[in-house]
């Protein structure tokens, strides 16, 4: 007998549909197996699906599964975001003043702020120094100059994320990886915009090997990670814009807010596709 789930297809870190990074959200998953899980997150070929569960957790108000058409991830910042639109458009009324979502790191506090939702950073992982062979492994596959990195950092939170700074949005915009050298690398590259009057602060590019696509449109783990990098290191202020997905026609924008020592990490989330599920 085939089971059925209400299925929806949303945009992430965008109010416009097909202009961020789409997510696909099963609800009431919790019949599912593992390898159904899998599977149909093959299927999708999306960066990543979602499957909505009761919680295990008394504080939590929903669990979440996050799965790439490869594996399943422990935290990914799109998939939250989107996964928490579903849920309160589902009628999903949180316990306590903010969403509480169970994932594979834990509890992480999701809330709704001018239109945007947006949810705790969790901590890093791995922080610090990022080692010479790797740097200029890096420099390598970027196809760049080592003394083109401006500064580096491990911000990995769950993904594997090691970041690189550049001078100028411009170097990063025009970037060529050779993904073929990547070998397992997940690698963020951020730079400052240099208009006052810009519409954000920072320009970001996620490359993976790990996902069907090399490149992420719009990357909620890692600016999550990168911010607090930057704000705890004085290259960025305490609130900022970035913005993400501009080399493959999206218009991701990433709304980073610390409020005493938790970082925002927000976002607009555009409804694209809902209907029904069988499996």
């Amino acid at each position: 007998m085939k089971k059925t789930f209400s299925f929806h297809q949303v945009d992430v870190f965008t109010d416009t549909p097909l202009r961020g990074n789409p997510l696909a959200v099963v609800v009431g998953a919790d019949d599912l197996s593992d390898e159904e899980m899998a599977r149909f997150a093959k299927w999708t070929n999306l960066s990543e699906t979602t499957f909505l569960l009761r919680p295990t957790q008394p504080e939590a108000d929903y669990r979440v599964r996050i799965f790439t058409p490869d594996t399943e991830l422990p935290f990914a910042g799109h998939p939250t975001l989107g996964s928490c639109h579903v849920w309160l458009a589902q009628g999903g009324q949180p316990k306590a003043q903010h969403v509480v979502q169970e994932c594979g790191i834990g509890l992480v506090r999701v809330r709704c702020d001018n239109g945007r939702l947006a949810f705790s950073a969790p901590k890093p992982l791995r922080s610090g120094a990022v080692e010479a062979e790797l740097l200029a492994h890096i420099a390598r596959v970027l196809r760049i100059a080592p003394s083109a990195i401006v500064d580096s950092q491990w911000v990995d939170n769950g993904p594997g994320w090691v970041a690189v700074m550049l001078g100028s949005r411009e170097e990063v915009l025009k970037l060529e990886p050779d993904y073929a050298s990547f070998n397992g690398l997940q690698l963020g590259v951020i730079a400052p915009w240099r208009d006052a009057d810009a519409q954000a602060q920072f320009e970001v590019r996620a490359f993976m090997s790990t996902v069907g696509s090399p490149e992420d449109p719009v990357t909620g783990s890692l600016n999550a990670s990168l911010a607090q990098w930057l704000i705890g290191s004085g290259r960025a202020p305490r609130s900022y814009v970035a913005s993400q997905g501009t080399v493959l026609g999206r218009r991701g924008r990433v709304h980073i807010e610390q409020v005493g020592d938790t970082v925002w990490v927000g976002g607009h989330v555009a409804a694209c596709i809902e209907g029904q599920l069988q499996l």
